[in-house]
């Protein structure tokens, strides 16, 4: 019989029990609600809230102990707040101090020289000189695209302070 129902409907055997018994659950539920469940309705109790809200807002009706003051109006030293919560020592940090244009000669800069570039560690100004003296030299700029840690954005950066000669 679920045979000839499920190649008229289209479903699957399996499909149309698994609907059947979705069915027959939810009419047992419903007949049970109906005729079996007699509880009445629960009564929800109604609070007013008015008086703690009372002791809450009642501190701040005193403007003397309370600084009032809206956050956009707030000036914060956001740079000394990150100190505060970082535990590193930031005093020994040295800025780098850029070169002049065209003044660091890929050839035979150190890696004090290029470690001055913008965006270059000593990593990658070490990756730089181990580039150079496995293919011997630079033959142009943008071989620094082949060393690891430079792509098209640190080369653009640092291109108008290198030169090859």
């Amino acid at each position: 019989m679920l045979e000839r129902i499920s190649k008229k409907i289209g479903l699957t055997q399996t499909e149309l029990k698994i609907s059947l018994f979705v069915i027959v659950v939810f009419l047992f539920g419903l007949t049970y609600k109906v005729f079996f469940d007699k509880k009445e309705s629960v009564q929800y109790q109604i609070f007013d809230y008015s008086l703690e809200d009372e002791k809450f807002y009642g501190s701040a009706k005193d403007t003397d102990s309370v600084d009032f003051q809206k956050s956009d109006e707030k000036e914060v030293d956001y740079k000394q707040e990150v100190l505060d919560f970082n535990s590193q020592r930031f005093d020994n940090i040295q800025k780098k101090i850029l070169p002049a244009e065209k003044s660091i000669n890929l050839n035979t800069a150190e890696i004090e020289e290029l470690v001055n570039l913008p965006g270059i560690g000593q990593k990658t100004a070490q990756n730089i000189i181990d580039y150079r003296s496995k293919h011997k030299r630079f033959n142009n700029t943008n071989e620094l695209l082949e060393v690891k840690g430079i792509g098209q954005a640190k080369l653009a950066k640092i291109k108008k302070y290198v030169f090859i000669d």
